[in-house]
């Protein structure tokens, strides 16, 4: 509690700066999501909080983000598809699986499995992450365009053959479930089937109309539709708070543009007394636990979820932790993994009563914690609390907001969450592996493979298929490169035969570092160790890589961190004994010679020395 209280001031203004940021993409999110924004701000409320009371990060905020929120709008989408496209039955179902997700992450943390994210190789979460993007803005095209489905009376009526099939579907599951459906008798069922309605098969059609097009491949459908009757004030708010966040950033970075964008974008519209299409209604007054989860609680109904609720713990696991590694560069400290683990769970959890939608460790957020002044776990707690007044201040404000606008900073974080420094490392990556005549990148190909399959089949079962590709694969390379050992551990290190005698003069300003075994996905952490042992009185590092035969994408990334680390500490850094394979990848992104020159190379260590003594006399 002490520790808590030790910066007061800097928290308290990374804090409200953190919560500012996260008002509008709460509130986006929420939207995106398909349960309104007021899901989205109870959701960074209670997330950020208690996420922050509880977690393992000090400086992190926590609350929806895209990645947590494009799987939950395909799961809300697929439940209330299931009941009816009554959102209201739904509902304790929905948030149901979401607290079961955040238990879930509860035990993964408890269960010390925390550490195991780090196996996830770098391209699949590079095509993950870049496939959240192109989801985000595809799905975002018809509300920015002012086109929405349910409302296309033309088009919901493609649905109604459809719409009757699902109908009739559920009154016969129903009265399976009831134990009144008998092969003989069927009276019940026709009767039924009778007291549909033309106002129900009309209400299941626009459901459907409206689930289309949340896909992406629905969206492209849809397209030319939406752009034969483009609403064009719609548009001009979405396109207008997208050059606004854009172009703020570039006057000054002091104030967060998405803030500005909202205010700005949601004034005109407001104060010139636009026909604009606001966002849902947000309640005004505390948040209330939704106690249904609860009371109307059925094994049955949850059943066929439960690895669906495992998905998205584990996704919020590994968005917090890659959050998390990003929070411990920049504040030079060590996050307590498995503990961050039960922090978000319980956030995901309460968020889940309430009625807010999952979240995770948000990086941009994090990061303007940070440099606003954050440093302890107070930051966190300070930013929910201010989304809190927010909500109960200007709740019926916040209501006015268009629909458009949030829409067009959706397209902008799109755009910002796609992995750029994967995509630009596509035409520098060895092709080292054959298809016939054609020559293919093997981190590219599974890169691209997780992009296209998340982006037009499913996230989820994408990841798996990358993981499974990119785990065949390494067994593949390192039984090709006969790796006899396999090790990068942070430990103490014993002298190799040769180092015998070096001179005693340079053993306080020269570290020895040995690197034995492929630097790939799995030891990458162990390495990110490396510069933390070396003495403060180091002024030159020998890595010895004679036995580091492989370097896979995510190794070469971590060695280019440590690289930049130590040039910053004016620390100089000589290779021994570089193999072709590492050498190549490292030259390909130019490591070599930008942090390490080709005079630095030397293919002997006793060559090596005598030009570090060459250099002392």
């Amino acid at each position: 509690m002490k520790n808590l209280f030790s910066n007061i001031k800097g928290d308290a203004f990374g804090g409200i700066t953190a919560g500012i940021v996260a008002l509008p993409l709460a509130l986006a999110f929420g939207v995106s999501s398909g349960l309104g924004p007021t899901a989205g701000l109870y959701g960074a409320i209670f997330i950020s909080f208690f996420a922050a009371l509880f977690g393992g990060t000090n400086t992190q905020i926590s609350g929806p983000t895209a990645p947590m929120t494009a799987v939950s709008m395909v799961v809300i989408a697929g439940i209330i598809a299931a009941n009816d496209g009554d959102i209201n039955k739904a509902l304790p179902i929905i948030l149901t699986v979401f607290l079961l997700a955040g238990l879930m992450q509860v035990g993964l943390g408890a269960l010390g499995l925390g550490k195991y994210i780090r196996y996830i190789p770098y391209p699949v979460v590079s095509g993950f992450m870049t496939a959240i993007g192109v989801i985000i803005l595809l799905t975002q095209i018809l509300p920015s365009l002012g086109y929405y489905p349910k409302e296309d009376i033309e088009f919901v009526n493609t649905f109604k053959l459809q719409a009757e099939d699902v109908i009739l579907e559920n009154i016969i599951e129903s009265e399976a479930k009831e134990g009144i459906l008998v092969i003989d008798d069927f009276n019940e069922t026709i009767e039924r089937v009778k007291g549909v309605t033309e106002e129900d098969i009309l209400k299941e059609a626009r459901t459907m109309a409206k689930n289309e097009g949340k896909s992406t491949v629905g969206v492209l459908k849809m397209l030319p539709r939406a752009l034969q009757s483009i609403n064009w004030l719609e548009l001009i708010l979405a396109l207008g708070t997208i050059i606004i966040i854009f172009g703020f950033k570039r006057i000054t970075k002091a104030v967060p543009s998405t803030l500005v964008a909202l205010i700005v974008m949601s004034g005109i519209a407001v104060g010139f007394g636009l026909e604009y299409r606001p966002i849902e209604e947000i309640p005004s007054g505390l948040p209330i636990p939704n106690l249904e989860i609860f009371t109307g609680f059925s094994l049955g109904n949850i059943t066929p979820y439960i690895f669906t609720a495992l998905t998205l713990a584990l996704l919020g696991a590994i968005d917090s932790l890659l959050t998390s590694i990003v929070a411990d560069n920049m504040t030079k400290t060590k996050h307590k993994p498995n503990k961050e683990l039960v922090g978000q769970g319980i956030g995901n959890s309460i968020a889940a009563v309430f009625g807010g939608i999952p979240g995770a460790g948000a990086t941009i957020r994090t990061v303007v914690n940070i440099t606003s002044g954050g440093k302890t776990k107070l930051s966190g707690m300070i930013a929910g609390l201010l989304l809190l007044i927010i909500l109960l201040a200007l709740g019926p404000i916040a209501s006015r907001i268009p629909a458009a606008v949030l829409a067009g900073i959706l397209v902008t974080v799109g755009i910002g969450v796609m992995d750029y420094k994967g995509l630009k490392a596509i035409p520098s990556l060895p092709r080292d592996i054959k298809f016939g005549p054609l020559k293919l990148s093997s981190e590219v190909l599974i890169m691209l493979i997780v992009l296209l399959l998340s982006t037009f089949w499913d996230l989820i079962y994408a990841v798996g298929i990358g993981l499974v590709i990119a785990s065949l694969m390494f067994m593949k390379k390192i039984g090709d490169l006969t790796a006899l050992r396999s090790d990068v551990k942070p430990l103490k290190e014993e002298a190799w035969a040769d180092e015998k005698n070096f001179p005693k003069s340079l053993e306080d300003e020269v570290f020895i570092k040995h690197i034995k075994g492929p630097l790939f996905f799995g030891s990458t952490s162990d390495f990110q160790q490396l510069a933390k042992q070396i003495p403060d009185t180091a002024k030159t590092v020998i890595m010895r890589l004679g036995r580091m035969q492989y370097m896979d994408q995510s190794g070469l990334y971590a060695m280019e961190d440590m690289l930049q680390d130590l040039k910053t500490k004016n620390v100089e850094v000589l290779f021994v004994n570089l193999l072709p394979q590492p050498r190549y990848m490292m030259e390909r992104i130019d490591i070599i010679p930008d942090f390490v020159p080709e005079s630095h190379i030397f293919d002997g260590f006793n060559t090596c020395v005598d030009w570090i003594v060459e250099q002392h006399n």
